[in-house]
């Protein structure tokens, strides 16, 4: 069931295809962007999901970057599309939490640079309750752990965007119990030198996705100063 408070609306879609998901995220980011252009205020969506294991790529990025072919694709049971978000390849899969905020910045407000850290910002707070130290590395988008040496950095969530008249729409993905495997078949966010992770490969057991859910939303209401019920 959808939650609002003031112009927040919160839904969790489950587990749901990545197409379904981004048709949707369409539908909404126009509503917001037609809603601008009248005297009314914007509602901002974030919608949490999991996808079955699908491979996207970002506008700017580089289909070398995916390291299989068709058939292996079908093999692996996941798919790819070429999306309008920015960056390069990544994976969603089953125990990825996957997070779209459907925003109008103007509303906070924030500028993009902003915007973006306070996402890394929501995330670095998340995996902290779990004992996990994570930071950002300067000119690579994401949270990463151990982001001061670079034999060891691993990126624990990606985040890619597409921002268009300070409205954003697709968001972040946190590794929490996913199937880390996936991540060999692609150079995740064409960054080749560096590792990925997830809460389940460095605590040692699978962890509550609702319980994930929930310390997400209680870091958002504390960086982006909105309050969700």
């Amino acid at each position: 069931m959808p939650m609002s408070k003031e112009n927040i609306i919160v839904e969790d879609l489950g587990m749901t295809d990545y197409q379904i998901v981004w048709d949707y995220q369409k539908r909404l980011f126009q509503q917001v962007l037609d809603t601008k252009k009248t005297s009314k205020t914007p509602e901002n969506h974030l919608l949490f999901c999991e996808h079955p294991p699908v491979y996207t790529l970002g506008k700017n990025g580089d289909r070398q970057h995916l390291l299989i072919n068709d058939a292996v694709l079908k093999q692996k049971n996941a798919t790819f599309l070429a999306i309008d978000r920015g960056g390069d390849i990544t994976f969603h899969g089953p125990g990825q939490l996957v997070a779209y905020p459907i925003f109008d910045l103007d509303s906070f407000p924030l500028s993009i640079k902003q915007f973006v850290f306070q996402l890394e910002e929501v995330i670095i707070r998340t995996v902290k309750h779990y004992g996990l130290t994570a930071s950002r590395i300067e000119k690579a988008t994401g949270v990463w752990l151990d982001a001061e040496n670079p034999t060891k950095a691993r990126k624990i969530a990606a985040i890619g965007m597409r921002i268009h008249s300070k409205v954003s729409m697709h968001g972040f993905a946190l590794n929490v119990n996913t199937d880390l495997q996936y991540f060999s078949y692609i150079i995740p966010c064409g960054i080749r030198d560096k590792g990925v992770t997830s809460l389940q490969n460095e605590l040692g057991h699978e962890v509550e996705m609702r319980e994930v859910k929930d310390l997400i939303l209680k870091e958002f209401e504390v960086v982006f100063g909105q309050k969700i019920t």
